[in-house]
């Protein structure tokens, strides 16, 4: 498989650039240890506010399942799309009972000084 590239179209939904994955990556790892306020600290992510944060947790405990760090069949689903000078992401969660669940991981990203850097928004059932 070919490497997938970041790319500025705001017409349709693209797969996840491999650059960003590891990223994506650590977010949902810290959240497997309900560390939803990514207090680590995640590299290239922004922190995530006290607000947020609880939101996260409250979401996840609601939806009732045990959530684990992202598979790669992830990838196979999860999508992003531009819109002007940042992109939206949709990370497709994954549960220990269930494999593939409704959550989904949703955030921001914008290109700053050649990097690229993550704003988390939400996790939620769409």
């Amino acid at each position: 498989m070919s490497e997938i590239r970041v790319e500025k179209n705001e017409e349709e939904e693209l797969p996840i650039p491999h650059l960003w994955r590891p990223i994506f990556k650590a977010i949902v790892n810290a959240f497997v240890q309900e560390d939803y306020g990514l207090s680590v600290g995640v590299k290239n992510v922004n922190p995530v506010s006290e607000n947020t944060a609880e939101q996260i947790k409250e979401y996840i405990e609601d939806y009732g399942e045990k959530l684990i760090e992202l598979p790669n069949e992830t990838w196979d689903t999860s999508v992003y799309i531009c819109y002007g000078n940042y992109w939206n992401v949709f990370i497709d969660l994954f549960t220990e009972d269930e494999g593939l669940s409704d959550l989904v991981l949703s955030a921001e990203v914008r290109e700053f000084k050649s990097e690229y850097i993550v704003d988390v928004q939400l996790v939620y059932v769409p």
